[in-house]
């Protein structure tokens, strides 16, 4: 019944040797994919932001058209608008200084979108009694957004920003196809010069999970902290 199982040729499977001598190699790709990752997350997390709260708009100009984005960037493959961006909109006379920058715009306006059901569903989430409160002390709706209610539903909003950031720093494994050498492109290279496909992207997929791993940690700690801080009020 398990003939099978022993007559594969694990060696075959992974070679620990190789993956040990490419490593080093691998790493330059890592740094271009953190690049890519920590970037592409500032400007998501920026816009996303934006679009969450104009998302809530009574202004149904601001609110409509937002709503319109963020249906077709979720409704949309990444890897379909990262090819419009490199391949389409050259042809309009738009040039971008690098494949890399390309990448990071694509992943930035698609993952926003992500990011801003995240916010709209946060704030939405702090109870009615703080905009009732913090209306009866006259204060306006930016500043209650900044000093009442972004501060509560930024603890909300932790856990699936965080799963959103591994979700982008896998995603970047899509700029490869753009001739971005980051982590995956790398692990390309030395398939296709070693014949020896298996062992690269099982290491590549070791590397991306290590890469979780510590960002989950990082989600832990800074949870913990809001919860200290929820704890001594």
């Amino acid at each position: 019944m398990f003939e099978w199982f022993t007559e594969i040729k694990w060696e075959h499977l992974y070679d620990p040797q190789l993956a040990i001598d490419s490593l080093p190699f691998l790493l330059e790709g890592l740094k271009i994919t953190m690049i890519i990752a920590l970037f592409s997350m500032f400007f998501a997390l920026v816009l996303g932001t934006l679009l969450g709260i104009t998302r809530m708009s009574k202004f149904w100009f601001l609110r409509w058209p937002t709503r319109l984005y963020i249906s077709f960037m979720r409704g949309t493959p990444l890897l379909v608008f990262i090819f419009i961006l490199y391949y389409g909109v050259p042809v309009l006379g738009v040039q971008f200084s690098s494949a890399i920058v390309a990448g990071i715009v694509g992943i930035s306006l698609n993952f926003a979108a992500y990011i801003a059901e995240v916010v709209r569903s946060a704030i939405m989430s702090v109870p009615r009694g703080q905009w009732e409160a913090a209306s009866s002390l006259q204060m306006g709706y930016v500043q209650t957004l900044r000093r009442i209610i972004i501060p509560q539903a930024t603890r909300i909003a932790l856990p699936p920003i965080f799963n959103i950031f591994m979700d982008v720093v896998k995603g970047t494994s899509l700029a490869s196809v753009i001739t971005v050498q980051e982590l995956l492109y790398s692990s390309r290279l030395v398939a296709g010069r070693t014949f020896d496909s298996m062992t690269m992207y099982i290491t590549a997929a070791l590397i991306y999970w290590v890469v979780c791993i510590v960002i989950g940690h990082f989600q832990e700690r800074l949870e913990k902290r809001y919860n200290r801080y929820l704890s001594r009020r």
